[in-house]
């Protein structure tokens, strides 16, 4: 074996050249008051498809309660004695109705109380996050307001003329800080629209909504973020 073939290791992957991206920031009524370069390391990547689904999954199974729960033959109450004698009958011998071919009886292999929680590390949560942000991105279907602030009282009808003034049809995934409680309520009762708070965003919220709506406290700022 030559030195050259002898030092040849694995090639690593060359990664994809992370994308830049721009979102309009808009009032509640629609009015463009600036533009937003997206931060590109959790809007511009390439997303994983298999790490989406790995990390999705797990975060559906971690919703499971895991409390069914079967009795066994041992946990039936009654069939203490013998349906009939040992001998005698004909028919095979029995010990108990309670056994788990009688009606009535234990369940064989039946489920009991578990937990469903798959260890995912942090940083691919993270990586399945920004996959599904650049995702939407790429497709234009990132929003982004200055603020709330400007609606004094909870009122329904604002909320749906604001996603109207924002051009948002389809469903709409807000994300929203602890400060936004007005919002929180305004957009409620919308069966189109769905609040989160920004801390528990994660990749499953975001597949399942055609926007994603960003306040200018919620939107992720990577270095370099700046107001065009």
């Amino acid at each position: 074996m030559s030195e050259t073939t002898r030092l040849r290791g694995p090639v690593a992957k060359e990664r994809p050249a992370l994308a830049a991206r721009q979102v309009e920031r808009k009032s509640l009524d629609g009015t463009v008051l600036s533009v937003v370069d997206l931060a590109p390391e959790v809007f511009g990547r390439e997303p994983n498809v298999a790490l989406l689904h790995q990390v999705v999954t797990a975060q559906l199974a971690a919703r499971r309660a895991g409390t069914q729960s079967t009795l066994t033959r041992a946990e039936v109450s009654g069939g203490g004695k013998k349906p009939f004698r040992q001998k005698g009958t004909g028919s095979a011998r029995q010990g108990t109705i309670r056994a788990p071919h009688y009606p009535g009886g234990g369940i064989a292999l039946g489920p009991k109380p578990r937990s469903y929680d798959q260890r995912t590390p942090k940083k691919m949560i993270r990586a399945a996050l920004y996959g599904a942000l650049s995702d939407r991105a790429a497709e234009g279907r990132i929003a982004l307001v200055d603020s709330y602030d400007a609606w004094s009282a909870p009122r329904t009808k604002e909320a749906l003329a604001a996603l109207g003034a924002l051009g948002l049809d389809g469903r709409v995934l807000v994300v929203l800080s602890p400060e936004d409680r007005i919002a929180r309520y305004a957009f409620r009762n919308l069966d189109v629209a769905r609040t989160i708070a920004a801390g528990a965003l994660s990749a499953y919220d975001v597949l399942g909504a055609d926007w994603i709506l960003f306040s200018d406290a919620t939107l992720p700022a990577g270095e370099g973020s700046t107001h065009a």
